[in-house]
């Protein structure tokens, strides 16, 4: 076990956890921050997406080692008032169906659209292509994140 001293949501915390556990875990078990869900645990679905230093990353592979000192926003963090472009054009093209992979898909979509304002339909593609949706909602997901961005449909 080891103290570590993280940044989520602009909040610190300290957790005393062995050096690899997963970001993941640290989040739901330990910091009681559930929007980010377990998917595969092998960073290949993208349900774990959170970001850290505003990169987009998959939770279940990065050990709380790599993650002190660096800056975690989860879902619950992306805006006070749950008012985020992405998550307002998520709204406004109904992309959620069951829900599950949703906190994932808004994360890397915003973290996209902070490095790429204005992104192509095949940088779009490119960018959300981790994250995997068994609703196959992918073409409202593309649609919202071209209306975030302000580029239309």
């Amino acid at each position: 076990m080891a103290i570590f001293n993280l940044n989520i949501n602009g909040k610190q915390q300290q957790f005393d956890l062995e050096p690899d556990t997963p970001v993941l875990w640290v989040l739901r078990d330990h910091a009681d921050l559930v929007g980010t869900k377990y998917g595969c645990g092998i960073g290949q679905c993208g349900a774990c997406t959170i970001h850290l230093d505003g990169a987009a990353v998959r939770s279940c592979s990065v050990p709380i080692s790599s993650a002190a000192g660096k800056s975690i926003t989860t879902i619950e963090g992306l805006s006070e008032n749950g008012d985020h472009p992405v998550q307002k054009a998520w709204i406004e093209h109904d992309v959620a169906q069951c829900g599950y992979c949703q906190a994932g898909q808004i994360m890397n979509a915003s973290a996209l659209l902070k490095n790429n304002p204005s992104p192509s339909d095949k940088e779009i593609e490119a960018a959300m292509n981790g994250n995997i949706c068994r609703c196959g909602t992918y073409t409202r997901i593309k649609a919202a994140v071209k209306t975030a961005a302000g580029i239309g449909n």
